[in-house]
């Protein structure tokens, strides 16, 4: 199975491995490529524990599960990866249709390890000539939009 981070790598390569703790994220797109993947699994602890500590709330494990479980995850768009911050677009559907989370996240390492430090959202819209989030191979105003 590929993975959920639309790497284009086997899951069990790829984010499983950081998802079950066998191994840490060596760059900050890793970490980014794996928090998706939790999103989609509905591994709230996930996302907690890799957050730094001032922006970590344990009740917070609870809301981001039935938020990941309240949609239907679509794909992973890497705009730009730089040193320590990670463009991305992050393609759901929900009651209202398809949707785009585009962020700018910023991430810091501490104790040895990356952990995502917050992040600046971007009102963005899906372009009607763009392949469609849903995968279908059609444009997305033939398609979802």
């Amino acid at each position: 199975m590929l993975c959920y981070c639309d790497s284009n790598k086997k899951f069990s390569n790829c984010c499983e491995m950081f998802l079950k703790g066998a191994l840490k994220p060596f760059a900050p797109e890793e970490l980014m490529r794996s928090r998706y993947s939790a999103y989609v699994l509905g591994n709230g602890s996930y996302i907690v524990g890799t957050t730094v500590k001032q922006n970590r709330f344990e009740d917070d494990i609870t809301l981001i599960q039935e938020y990941a479980k309240s949609v239907i995850w679509l794909g992973l768009e890497i705009v730009k990866s730089k040193k320590n911050i990670v463009e991305f677009r992050a393609y759901y559907k929900d009651n209202d249709g398809i949707k785009v989370q585009h962020e700018r996240s910023n991430f810091v390492f501490e104790n040895g390890r990356w952990l995502y430090k917050d992040g600046k959202l971007f009102s963005s819209k899906i372009e009607p000539n763009r392949l469609c989030p849903c995968k279908s191979g059609k444009k997305y105003k033939k398609c979802c939009g």
